[in-house]
């Protein structure tokens, strides 16, 4: 059953950002993108924050002292990752209104179209396998992580799709080649599922390198971009979505403490019926 849901969640998942992002015209694209890189922001950080480190820590299967280890050396990992250009997200295109040369980003995306998709098939493999222990750990924390890649994967999609149309795809063919690449997060999880049911030591670490990945998107990818817009105008909305972001999955950590709370009450009060 824990299978199935993870792979109707990395399905899902995928198909959900993949036709946003086709349906998504370049004008919306440029109108909305910063509030939701901003509200990217504001959920990433608290779903790293707030869920996948506390759950990680609080397994007790291992020292903390590794877990701070792995997670150093994990956002050391993605810088690294980012400079070979495997983990990028390259939210411009061309007329994007960013002061390039008429014709710039037509020919980075040419010369870049199909790195751009290895890179895509890479990240959303490792966002399955990612997203396969937050199951593994609690399937509410599971589906908080589907919803936070869901949120920060649609102006990822949707660059991916201005890349390729930049390129001369054309729009069929770069849905079809963005659509496998996402079912890459089907096989991870897969792969996640099987090493996790026969390992479950091994989630903490996992959840770690989660958190990991959206800290590391949220401070050296995203922020940067939202310093671009440097007006009150413009800073405000950026505050304010990315306190939405925070606020809502804020909320739901307070659901989910309330919730486990009064499992464990009813639990203790049950078994202290019985033995009397």
């Amino acid at each position: 059953m824990l299978l199935l849901w993870i792979l109707i969640s990395t399905i899902t998942s995928g198909l959900i950002t993949i036709l946003i992002a086709s349906w998504l015209t370049y004008k919306v694209f440029s109108k909305y993108l910063n509030h939701m890189v901003s509200l990217s922001v504001g959920i990433l950080l608290s779903v790293g924050l707030l869920h996948l480190l506390p759950e990680a820590y609080q397994s007790g299967l291992v020292n903390q002292r590794i877990l701070f280890s792995l997670m150093l050396a994990s956002l050391i990992c993605f810088f690294i990752l980012e400079k070979i250009d495997i983990l990028r997200h390259n939210h411009h295109y061309e007329g994007d209104g960013h002061g390039h040369l008429e014709g710039y980003d037509r020919r980075k995306a040419g010369r870049g179209g199909i790195s751009i998709l290895i890179g895509s098939s890479l990240h959303n493999f490792s966002d399955g396998i990612l997203l396969s222990a937050a199951f593994f750990a609690d399937p509410l924390i599971g589906s908080l992580t589907a919803s936070s890649i869901i949120v920060h994967e649609i102006p990822h999609k949707l660059s991916d799709f201005v890349i390729l149309r930049n390129a001369g795809l054309k729009l069929k063919r770069s849905f079809t080649l963005i659509f496998f690449s996402s079912l890459c997060s089907s096989l991870g999880a897969l792969v996640g599922y099987f090493i996790f049911q026969e390992h479950q030591n091994f989630v903490p670490y996992f959840l770690v390198i989660a958190s990991s990945s959206f800290l590391y998107i949220a401070m050296a990818d995203l922020i940067p971009q939202m310093h671009e817009q440097k007006s009150p105008i413009e800073t405000l909305p950026q505050i304010l979505f990315v306190g939405i972001g925070i606020i809502v999955i804020y909320s739901i950590t307070n659901l989910i403490q309330n919730h486990h709370i009064h499992d464990e009450n009813h639990y203790h009060v049950t078994s202290s019926l019985c033995t009397k």
